[in-house]
């Protein structure tokens, strides 16, 4: 049976019913999806690896590395000085240096802790048998805090939570044009000092500058927050809903924070760059522990979020009809409703 309402009929209680139970295992099979896809099919896809030496010594080692197909994608350097170089600015993630000795490998797991471990294993496996293990030398290591990177991986899922926080609480709470582009930068500059006391001051996971981690943090935020008050301002209540599978159903899985983006299947790795939350996370690596290399891609990506969602929200308010001349906000009442009710 159908109910009623004084806006009109209502969708029928059994339709209701059947759409919750339709609806949660939808939403339960995209989330499995979205978070054990990617975990369960992890591998190096276009890995970026240096092999430096002479040429002629450092030949063999790249075609047993190019023999893994579409795994890594080998860059050549001249010799070990402009390797490092390279693992430092990162265009690699480490490089294997041919010596007379045997090889030499350079790893950063600042910038991936798996990885390293990954590269280990992988040159380990190029050697003969009974050969000595092969050297590694960590060029950029992660801090002693956190030398698994697990708190850093554990970073960008309260940073999504945050950032849709500030942009459903100003949509729903009713805040329009320049006062909630306000209240939008201000909570996510909050956000931003606060992470910063803790992750860098108190937990000691990240040894970057701290104004400029700081930075980081609360752009992530005001690209999230600002995306979500965009899509809201465009769409109403839905655009929410829409914010919420792009930042924490894609975004948080797709980010690549706990792993690298070249280990994650595709598309999964480079959309997750696209999203808030993996180019926070690369963004917040390469300030927190390379010295800001790599940052421009990130940072574009964020304040392209931002600025578009807060623009969004900036035209939806001047699009907003004023009242007509000589009306009052308040709702009049109408002659029905006016009127005394009749005596029995």
């Amino acid at each position: 049976m159908a109910v009623t309402s004084a806006s009109g009929p209502t969708v029928p209680a059994s339709r209701r019913v059947l759409a919750v139970m339709v609806m949660v295992p939808l939403l339960a099979a995209l989330a499995l999806w979205a978070f054990a896809w990617p975990a369960a099919r992890m591998a190096p896809r276009d890995l970026p690896l240096g092999v430096a030496g002479p040429a002629a010594a450092a030949a063999p080692l790249e075609q047993r590395l190019a023999s893994h197909e579409g795994a890594f994608e080998i860059h050549r350097y001249a010799d070990e000085a402009a390797a490092r170089t390279a693992v430092r600015d990162r265009e690699v993630y480490g490089a294997v240096v041919v010596t007379p000795q045997g090889p030499h490998l350079l790893t950063a797991s600042a910038a991936s802790p798996v990885v390293a471990q990954l590269l280990t294993q992988a040159v380990a496996a190029q050697s003969p048998p009974g050969a000595p293990a092969v050297p590694v030398t960590d060029v950029v290591p992660t801090p002693a805090a956190d030398a698994r990177g697990a708190a850093f991986g554990a970073s960008v899922l309260p940073l999504a939570l945050a950032g849709v926080a500030a942009g459903a609480l100003v949509s729903l709470s009713g805040l329009r044009g320049g006062r909630a582009v306000t209240a939008v930068l201000g909570a996510a500059a909050l956000v931003g000092l606060t992470g910063a006391a803790l992750a860098h001051s108190w937990l000691g996971v990240l040894t970057g500058n701290w104004w400029a981690e700081a930075g980081v943090l609360a752009l992530t935020v005001a690209a999230v927050a600002g995306g979500v008050a965009g899509l809201h301002a465009l769409l109403g209540k839905s655009g929410i809903g829409l914010g919420v599978l792009l930042v924490v159903l894609l975004g948080n899985p797709f980010s690549g924070a706990a792993g690298a983006p070249h280990l994650l299947p595709e598309p999964a790795g480079l959309v997750g760059q696209w999203l808030p939350p993996g180019a926070g996370g690369s963004l917040l690596r390469s300030v927190a522990f390379f010295d800001g290399a790599g940052a421009a891609g990130p940072a574009l990506v964020l304040s392209l979020w931002a600025v578009l969602g807060v623009t969004a929200v900036l035209v939806a308010d001047r699009r907003r009809p004023a009242p007509a001349a000589g009306t009052s906000a308040a709702p009049v009442p109408s002659q029905a409703a006016a009127a005394p009710a009749p005596r029995a």
